[in-house]
């Protein structure tokens, strides 16, 4: 039973083998090209018949054709002359997205043959994308106690062309306060960052408008910009001021009441309710305080 079983497995194993040997000499040859994409419709990718060595007659006669499990029909062939042709304008970016290597596949086969040619379109990608940002204004809210060293999130450029010609370098327009900060991650995406380098006086400067630009990395390079705008929110970091430090006034020891002794006035150089001034008198003797009164 055993020696069965076993002869069972050999024979299994001898088809399998033989049938693989058979799948084999089924594909007579391989080709592959490559091309930039949004070529024109009808443009010649390259010449089957010459390149695999098929002579004319038998590509017509024995009614080769070509077959793809794609669904749009991007290639043919013309059995006339052998030629493989674009059928329509490939755009790589829609075809494969961020995949970097884009390839359609087919086969040449000729009816009641076994006979098959395998062939590969390489889809080359062009830089005919330019990088954009999500947004093309970029609004930011920042304390001005914010410490240096302090980091703010920008969304990254996005690129449907990959390799070289996706987004390559970032850049912010000149200025005294703020650089970018970039990190690569596993996958080779960026993170952009605002790296806030120099503290904030919303007094001095209340707000910045910057230039975000991605430069991607093809020759020649394209470029995309942003718009950021920065608010900078007060901090109660300013003291009310007087005009004087010193107020002396005479006065005449028999003014009648409601006299106007002196007028002051305090500033704030913060804003909203920080700048808000409340004046109160200091305290003095027990008749100096009965005989003055304040006004506000």
């Amino acid at each position: 039973m055993a020696d069965s079983q076993s002869n069972n497995a050999w024979k299994f194993m001898v088809m399998v083998f033989v049938e693989l040997i058979c799948a084999v000499d089924v594909v007579s040859a391989q080709i592959r090209y490559s091309v930039p994409e949004e070529m024109e419709q009808g443009a010649v990718i390259g010449n089957i018949a010459e390149d695999l060595g098929l002579n004319l007659a038998t590509l017509s006669g024995r009614k080769g054709r070509l077959v793809a499990d794609y669904t749009k029909r991007y290639l043919e062939v013309n059995l006339e002359n052998g030629l493989l042709l674009a059928n329509e304008r490939i755009d790589r970016d829609k075809l494969c997205g961020p995949i970097t290597t884009c390839v359609l596949s087919f086969q040449i086969v000729f009816e009641n043959s076994p006979e098959m040619y395998r062939g590969e379109v390489e889809i080359v990608d062009i830089n005919d994308n330019s990088p954009s940002f999500p947004e093309s204004v970029v609004l930011l809210r920042m304390a001005e106690s914010m410490a240096p060293g302090s980091s703010f999130p920008l969304e990254s450029a996005l690129d449907p062309d990959v390799g070289k010609n996706a987004v390559s370098v970032y850049n912010i327009s000149p200025n005294e306060h703020f650089c970018l900060k970039v990190k690569f991650v596993d996958d080779g995406t960026k993170i952009v960052q605002l790296l806030l380098e120099k503290p904030l006086d919303r007094e001095r400067q209340s707000s910045f408008q910057l230039m975000l630009t991605a430069t991607d990395g093809g020759s020649p390079s394209r470029s995309g910009t942003a718009r950021i705008l920065i608010t900078v929110l007060d901090s109660n970091d300013n003291a009310p001021t007087f005009a004087r430090e010193i107020y002396k006034v005479s006065l005449i020891e028999n003014s009648p009441r409601g006299t106007l002794v002196v007028s002051v006035h305090a500033t704030d150089l913060d804003e909203g309710s920080n700048a808000e001034v409340r004046d109160t008198c200091g305290k003095g003797t027990a008749v100096s305080m009965a005989e003055f009164n304040l006004h506000i």
